[in-house]
Formats: C-alpha cells, structure tokens, sequence
C-alpha cells in the first residue's frame, strides 16, 4: 500500500521523490535519486536492489523507458513489482506487474510521473501529478510534498499510512533534501512539519560542504 512520486524542476534540474506507505522505513527502501542521472522508485513487493541498478542503467545512458524494459527483464519476480523511472532530461517510463494489487495506477506529465498501488481511489495518482505542476514557481521539494498530500486528500491507500519520505536531489553527491519519518500515527503532517523547517535551511548546509569558512551557523 505504497503512493509515490518522481518530479524534475525545470528552473534548477533538480530531481527529487516523495512517497508514503503503511510500513515503516519507505524512504530506505522506495526512492532512489542521484543528481544529473534521475531517479527510481520500486515498490509493492519491495526490491530495493531495483533502484541501484536502475540509477546505473541511467548513468550508463539509457533512457527511463529502457531503464524500466531492462530491469523488468532482469528481475524473475517482476509480476509483483511496481517501478517508476524518471532520467536526467525528464522522460518517464513505469510497469505494474501482473500481481500487484488494485487499486493501481500511474499518471505522467512532463517532468512527474506518480504510481500507486492499494489504493482508495484511481484518482489518486492523477491527483499528485495535477497538485506537482500546480505551482511550478515553488521549490521542488514542497511541490513534491504538495503532490503526495493530494494523493492522501484524494483517497491515499487502503489503510492508514505510518511512514513517508522526501528526497531531492541536485549538484552534489549528497541528497540537498532527505527527510524521513517513520511509525508515526501522522507521517504527512509530520514530513509536512520537518520541511517547513528544514526549507529556510536547505541553503546553508549546502554552503557549510562548499564553502565552510563563510557558511552561516546552524
């Protein structure tokens, strides 16, 4: 019972992905990102192995349609696997095995794709794709948080959800966001809360890796 979304800004580059789900540690297990080459989620029945590799077909050169072709033929269990693929230009592919659960789905627009499975709603994933593009202005991350709050406004999954994740991505090795919550009986508000203060911060922790001796104090 797992909604999530890969989503690019246009203005920066920058990558990112927010998902939520009814057990704990998702962002460990779901999103994998990495700065100029894209990002990957790989859910239902988890296999986190997914989304290394699918990150080194990216930077290999491969585009999110191959990338998910390709890992699908690798994997002996792709029936129960639901994979999203985002690369570095924006181009977005997904696969829904044949076991994965309903309600499921996918929606693409240009720099987002959002998937979901045991869901409440079909509209679910349509509803993060709308929320994400909404506001193109704003800072990936609270476009990518908008669009995971819409999912649970338009039904979210069967179930209550008690973790979620919010990652982005951008010139660094090194996530510029990567905020976690886990087992809490509101992980939404929670993540909702934790990047309301980590935004006005983001900035700064980047200039404490770059330039250190006029970094402000955190």
């Amino acid at each position: 019972m797992t909604f999530s979304l890969i989503g690019r800004c246009a203005r920066t580059g920058q990558i990112g992905a927010a998902v939520t789900t009814s057990s704990i540690a998702v962002g460990s297990r779901v999103p994998f990102c990495a700065a100029g080459v894209g990002a990957v989620l790989t859910q239902h029945r988890t296999d986190p192995g997914l989304g290394p590799r699918g990150l080194d077909l990216l930077r290999s050169g491969c585009g999110a349609e191959a990338v998910v072709a390709a890992l699908v033929a690798s994997t002996p269990h792709h029936a129960w696997r639901q994979i999203a693929v985002m690369d570095a230009a924006g181009g977005t592919a997904h696969f829904d095995g044949a076991k994965v659960k309903p309600e499921r789905g996918a929606a693409h627009a240009k720099g987002v794709v959002a998937i979901g499975n045991i869901l409440a709603s079909d509209r679910v994933p349509g509803a993060m794709a709308a929320a994400f593009l909404a506001a193109p202005e704003l800072p990936l991350a609270e476009r990518l948080l908008r669009g995971l709050e819409a999912g649970e406004a338009a039904g979210g999954e069967h179930g209550a959800v008690s973790s979620a994740s919010l990652m982005v991505v951008w010139r660094e090795a090194f996530p510029y966001v990567d905020l976690r919550v886990d087992k809490a009986e509101a992980p939404l508000p929670a993540l909702r809360a934790l990047w309301d203060e980590y935004a006005p911060l983001a900035d700064g922790f980047l200039a404490r890796a770059r330039e250190p001796e006029g970094a402000p104090v955190i």
